[in-house]
């Protein structure tokens, strides 16, 4: 990711966690993007005992601007696989919470070709539809899950502004959220954001700038117990704090 001045304002909102397969499948993965549905269920579990309750990135943003989004975490899925909907939902529903999976667009029905190593499912149409029918939100994660920073301005018009077209095709409602694979991004990108119509976007672990198109995720990785999760809100409250000061 590249360093991005912005005169938009900084948006200091309560963690959101980063996730992206959800699936007990015991095949290599390199990239530590699995994790277990029953570890999902855990982090769930612990949020629950801490008094918070994860909500989509959409609720979250929502609920900041009315001034209401105290004991809210954000939860989020990168990349649209099938998992989501066959592993992830059925967590999330019996905790009472929501979460935003970001889709490829332009890989609906594919695999996850931008990756070396193993293949995961990438929702279908009906599948995407299904998804938002129980409750979550659907988010844009590009055409091709292109890295953006640098990129020229057709690239950006393309992959950002056409994902979201072809997603508001399938869902026949307005896709308000948007996420930068890789967590690569610059200034150009973030106000190709702006301009395709989205209300948000998501990075990964930056908090500069932190407005409403470059909002920071805490990681969650694949063997990340009740410990891990908990230093992860910590640190995240440690920043937020730090740059509310500044």
């Amino acid at each position: 990711m590249t360093a991005v001045e912005t005169d938009r304002p900084r948006v200091l909102l309560p963690p959101v966690l980063m996730y992206h397969s959800i699936s007990p499948s015991t095949v290599p993965d390199p990239h530590r993007l699995r994790v277990h549905p029953r570890r999902l269920a855990q982090h769930l579990q612990l949020l629950r005992r801490l008094g918070l309750r994860g909500v989509s990135l959409g609720e979250l943003v929502r609920a900041h601007d009315r001034g209401q989004d105290a004991g809210l975490v954000g939860l989020t899925f990168d990349d649209g696989y099938t998992d989501f909907l066959e592993h992830a939902v059925p967590v999330l529903q019996r905790h009472g919470m929501t979460g935003t999976v970001y889709v490829v667009a332009g890989r609906l029905g594919g695999q996850n070709e931008w990756d070396t190593g193993p293949r995961f499912d990438i929702l279908d149409a009906d599948q995407v539809r299904a998804v938002a029918a129980t409750g979550q939100e659907v988010g844009s994660h590009t055409v091709t899950h292109a890295r953006l920073a640098g990129a020229d301005a057709s690239v950006l018009a393309t992959e950002v502004r056409d994902s979201r077209q072809v997603l508001e095709e399938v869902l026949q409602e307005e896709v308000r959220g948007f996420c930068y694979p890789y967590g690569s991004f610059d200034r150009a990108a973030a106000d190709a954001v702006r301009a395709a119509g989205y209300d948000h976007a998501c990075v990964t672990g930056d908090y500069d700038p932190g407005d409403r198109f470059t909002l920071p995720r805490c990681y969650v990785a694949p063997r990340d117990g009740w410990a891990h999760v908990v230093a992860r809100l910590t640190r995240h409250h440690v920043r937020v704090r730090r740059r509310a000061r500044g």
